[in-house]
């Protein structure tokens, strides 16, 4: 009997990711250009006791929230994603890349908005991998503009009509404020699937469907330790209930995932594979993309949050900022089999 209720579960997820193309998932986030600069190092500055790094090559990626999106389009999802953008070399360089990758754009900006830019410095010497040296963030200080906040809660508003589900991505640079959230409220309180993945706001984000804390972040929100899988269970509880979402994921690196639900209910999902991670940058945006894709296709949670799973195992054996394939993924559910 359980052979065949595994069987089954199996099939239920194989199927899901075949049905992606069809589905369409609003973004709401902040949309972050990722700059590489990869170099070389052979000596130590006279000037200071500094590595010279001597210039090779560059390139951007969509990150942030912007990354969520691209791991949505990679699954085969219809994405549209709502953020903000400055009228500024990343901002331009964000817009070409959303239009190559098939993400439609509906983003505010204002006139001194300069648009989110982690630039990471990675360098080695011949015949040595690459090492992040340095990391140089810019972008808005301080709140945004009160305009654009309106502007960004007219955009979602708008957005969400023609989309099976929402996935919001706060990274902290003050997309997702009181305006917005206000929405997100009404647009779960009305039956459309809003999943929330917030590193630094997550208690500010009541009432939506579904919320997505790492272990430490679950320690914030519960405001007490989570030592062992009982105080975890504890704090997994009580955070689903100050929240009032509809389930709570918690992701717990090589300890897997636990996903709490209103009834009371826990499932504990074991990490997928053997494989040591690579490189766990993003992995957290691979996730909730994958877990709101799968709700906008009609999973469980249960279901969504297994083939987040998946999707996050893979990941992570990628360098950098990453996105898993449909095709990686139904080749991993097959072989897992």
């Amino acid at each position: 009997m359980a052979a065949a209720s595994t069987a089954r579960a199996s099939r239920a997820l194989l199927q899901l990711p075949q049905t992606f193309a069809r589905r369409r998932v609003l973004l709401v986030g902040d949309l972050v250009a990722d700059r590489y600069i990869y170099g070389q190092t052979d000596r130590v500055s006279r000037e200071a006791p500094v590595l010279i790094v001597r210039y090779e090559s560059s390139e951007v990626k969509l990150g942030g929230g912007a990354n969520v999106a691209a791991n949505i389009r990679a699954l085969s999802g219809q994405v549209t994603a709502v953020g903000v953008l400055g009228a500024d070399e990343s901002g331009r360089e964000l817009r070409q890349l959303f239009e190559t990758t098939g993400i439609r754009l509906s983003a505010a900006s204002a006139k001194g908005l300069e648009t989110e830019t982690k630039t990471r410095i990675l360098a080695g010497g011949i015949n040595t991998t690459r090492q992040q040296m340095l990391r140089v963030d810019r972008g808005q200080r301080g709140p945004l503009p009160p305009r654009v906040r309106r502007t960004l809660a007219r955009l979602v508003e708008e957005a969400a009509r023609e989309v099976d589900a929402v996935v919001v991505s706060d990274y902290g640079a003050g997309v997702v404020g009181d305006e917005v959230r206000e929405v997100l409220r009404k647009l779960a309180g009305d039956g459309l699937p809003v999943c929330v993945d917030s590193r630094y706001s997550l208690a500010s984000f009541t009432g939506v469907t579904v919320c997505k804390p790492n272990e430490p972040e679950l320690e914030v929100l519960s405001g007490r330790p989570v030592r062992n899988e009982a105080e975890l269970r504890e704090a997994g509880h009580e955070t689903v209930k100050r929240l009032g979402c509809k389930a709570l994921l918690v992701t717990r690196g090589r300890h897997g995932m636990m996903l709490f639900d209103a009834k009371g209910g826990v499932d504990i999902i074991p990490v997928h594979g053997a494989k040591e991670a690579v490189d766990v940058t993003g992995a957290g945006d691979t996730v909730i993309a994958s877990f709101s894709l799968a709700l906008a296709a009609g999973a469980t949670f249960g279901e969504a949050a297994r083939l987040a799973n998946v999707a996050g195992a893979l990941v992570v054996q990628k360098q950098g900022t990453a996105t898993v394939s449909r095709d990686e993924l139904l080749d991993e559910l097959r072989s897992a089999r």
